[in-house]
């Protein structure tokens, strides 16, 4: 019967032709029909459509101001990531999380304060890890590590507390499901049938459906750096900020079948495409993956099952980065509550199923489906090769048999999750872009409607054969940064193109942006934001971009959220542009990066976003390259500032390339710089007009962390003619 068909998001691409013409004619004959037997119309003040944590909010949020509201979503789970594997929570500052985000998980302490919760080890045992302190919280003490299923009961007491009716399994027609008169949205339709009719709308998805078929613009993939005068959006080959990339790796790693001969063929997983101009936009995405909870616990452990279609030659560069010496394969198994763990990417061959996912935002439903059970096979492919196939180190395939997928977890599906990380789909260009300097606070950001403060992360793009014949990814960037504001015109669309509908998750942003904005507690932020707009629109009668800010920010600082914040005291930074800095100063944002650099900006005095340091590692695998063409010839002098501490190298090694050849200076990063300003003169030198001028550190020979910042030029003579 036509109107018991599902979609599922744990669906099963169908092994046998004959079932997947059956399910091409069904899905044919529901998409033309429009409407199923049992269609049915149903109407409320908001319709949200998701089932996200950002969904939930919005709803218990629209709730408690009096309206009626519905959730309808393809989601047959509520809380999407968060309920779905992301248990190990990405929060940034969590003072800056407030309001019915921070209230989610005070419940989840909650849930842990029950002797129930700890089936399977002693809560003594665990500790208090993930937990606020009654010193920040009060009585609200918070819990921000948690398992799966804690999760999804959380959101489902909340619908069910606040009575809030939720149509699980209803997938929007993309094609004529949206009905539109005047820049309104009228109603929507699913392909089940059924009609959903309201006064606004929300779209929650990861996707960003009804936002497109409501025909409002977005973007996808990475815009160029010249777009909105960015660092980190365009293409980043040679930047490397964390250890996700095959620098990472003692020795270089041929791409080939047969290692150094191109004639033999490419490895599995490998772009054979030119990866693109550096700051040049495209179209790819950040890579997805599942946030698998693996379980060492023997009575709660299923262990690894042998996808139908595994193929071991898929983790063939794999192989060879264990064979060469790399051993961090458990280094983000991070620990939740009874012995279980939140998963995720590490490394330069991971979860992570680089370039996999291109199409995926626009993509048909069956589309999509098909790149779920991909990643899907991938991942269960790499757990099973990892565990059992004899090439595998013994150390590494040993400590693997100890772990397996978690019994007592998504137990419906194959206890493999229901959601997987999509980590960018489309993004509205609404009527505020939120973009990196927004982030960084090189500019100001009107309207706040809530804070983010999450590393700058993006996860690898692609993973492309270099100019040397070795194998690289691109994509990974991490920068550091203070807690930020978000625009309220981030959230909603141009009046133009729709007047009754906000975007709560695929909001207005750029890809580099959006690589903060990203995390779960902003969704649920944002997503409790949107409501109170929504119906503050619905209140006055008015379109969602005439929302008066002042009565908005009133009503939205009742509620708990936090729209601004004021670091302690005692945490004070300076921070100072390069431009307002005498000379030509070179960020280290702007060096050129090889190995494992981490991004901070946890000392008193820094340039522009931060610094970097190179987690002690002195192996000499870390170098950054300082490099600007000076605008005249003549003699400059070249100097170097850092924040210093006892754990900093004592000796590192400074190279300055000039017209006259090379000299190496030694500093001690332990000490303050030993000039005005914070910079320390490295010497002077004769540099030729228009021709490279360059310093490189490295953390080659040394004795603690070395740090790269800033890099200034000041001229010292008059222009030669």
């Amino acid at each position: 019967m036509l109107s018991t068909f599902r979609l599922r998001n744990s669906f099963t691409v169908c092994s046998s032709l004959c079932a997947r013409i059956c399910l091409l004619l069904v899905t044919t004959c529901l998409c033309s029909s429009g409407r199923s037997l049992a269609a049915e119309d149903h109407s409320a003040d908001l319709i949200i459509y998701g089932g996200t944590s950002s969904a939930v909010t919005a709803a218990v949020q629209a709730k408690r101001m009096g309206r009626s509201v519905m959730i309808v979503c393809p989601d047959r789970h509520l809380g999407g990531l968060t309920a779905g594997g992301l248990g190990f929570t990405d929060t940034g500052n969590k003072a800056v999380i407030g309001g019915l985000s921070r209230e989610f998980y005070h419940r989840v302490w909650q849930a842990y304060q029950q002797d129930a919760a700890w089936r399977w080890q002693k809560r003594e045992e665990y500790g208090n890890k993930g937990q606020g302190t009654p010193a920040i919280d009060g009585q609200n003490r918070t819990m921000w590590i948690f398992e799966p299923h804690i999760a999804e009961q959380v959101f489902e007491d909340f619908v069910r507390e606040y009575e809030i009716p939720v149509h699980r399994d209803q997938w929007l027609d993309r094609e004529q499901g949206v009905r539109s008169s005047n820049g309104r949205i009228s109603s929507i339709t699913m392909l089940s049938g059924n009609t959903y009719r309201g006064r606004m709308f929300i779209d929650a998805t990861y996707e960003g459906d009804l936002m497109a078929a409501a025909g409002v613009d977005y973007h996808v993939g990475r815009e160029a750096n010249s777009v909105y005068d960015e660092n980190w959006n365009g293409i980043q080959t040679g930047v490397l900020h964390h250890k996700h990339h095959f620098g990472a790796v003692r020795e270089p790693i041929s791409p080939y079948v047969i290692p150094n001969d191109p004639a033999s063929g490419v490895l599995p997983r490998i772009s054979t495409e030119p990866p693109g101009e550096y700051a040049a936009g495209d179209h790819r995405i950040q890579a997805y993956c599942y946030r698998y909870c693996a379980s060492s616990h023997d009575a709660n452990r299923i262990p690894f099952p042998r996808p139908d279609k595994y193929d071991a030659s898929q983790y063939e560069l794999l192989l060879r980065v264990l064979n060469a010496g790399w051993r961090e394969v458990f280094d983000k198994f991070d620990p939740l509550p009874n012995h279980k763990t939140d998963t995720n990417n590490h490394g330069p061959f991971s979860t992570d199923n680089i370039g996999m996912n291109y199409d995926y935002p626009n993509a048909t439903y069956e589309r999509r489906q098909e790149i779920l059970a991909e990643h899907r096979t991938y991942q269960q492919g790499l757990l099973w090769f990892l565990a059992n196939d004899p090439r595998v180190p013994a150390d590494v395939r040993t400590e693997m048999q100890k772990w397996g997928l978690a019994a007592d977890e998504f137990t419906d599906n194959g206890n493999w999750p229901h959601q997987i990380y999509v980590r960018e789909a489309r993004r509205m260009i609404g009527r505020f872009v939120m973009t990196e300097n927004h982030l960084t606070r090189k500019t100001p950001t009107p309207e706040s409607i809530g804070m983010g403060s999450y590393t700058i992360d993006s996860h690898n793009v692609q993973r492309y054969i270099t100019a040397a014949g070795t194998v690289q990814n691109e994509g990974d960037i991490g920068v550091g940064i203070s807690p930020y504001t978000i625009s309220w015109g981030s959230l909603t669309p141009r009046q133009e193109q729709c007047s009754n509908l906000l975007v709560s998750v695929c909001v207005s942003s750029s890809h580099i942006a959006f690589g903060s904005i990203r995390m779960e507690p902003v969704f649920m932020i944002l997503g409790q934001s949107a409501a109170t707009g929504a119906v503050m629109a619905m209140d006055a009668d008015i379109a969602v971009q005439q929302v008066n800010y002042d009565a908005l920010r009133e009503r939205l600082l009742q509620d708990g959220q936090v729209l601004s914040y004021d670091a302690p005291a005692k945490s004070t930074r300076v921070f100072v542009h390069p431009d307002k800095l005498p000379g030509i100063v070179i960020d280290d944002d702007k060096a050129i990066l090889k190995g494992s650099w981490s991004s901070s900006s946890a000392t008193p005095f820094y340039v522009a976003n931060g610094y970097r340091h190179d987690g002690d590692l002195r192996d000499g695998s870390c170098s950054a390259v300082f490099r600007t063409e000076l605008p005249t010839s003549g003699r400059w002098q070249v100097g170097i500032t850092w924040p210093p501490n006892n754990n900093r190298s004592s000796k590192v090694t400074v190279t300055i390339r000039h017209a006259d050849g090379t000299d190496d200076v030694v500093i001690n990063q332990r000490k303050e710089p030993r000039v005005s300003d914070h910079f320390q003169a490295l010497g002077t030198f004769r540099f030729t007009q228009n021709q490279p001028a360059e310093v490189e550190i490295t953390n080659s020979g040394t004795d603690g962390h070395v740090i790269i910042d800033a890099v200034q030029w000041l001229q010292q003579q008059a222009p030669q003619n």
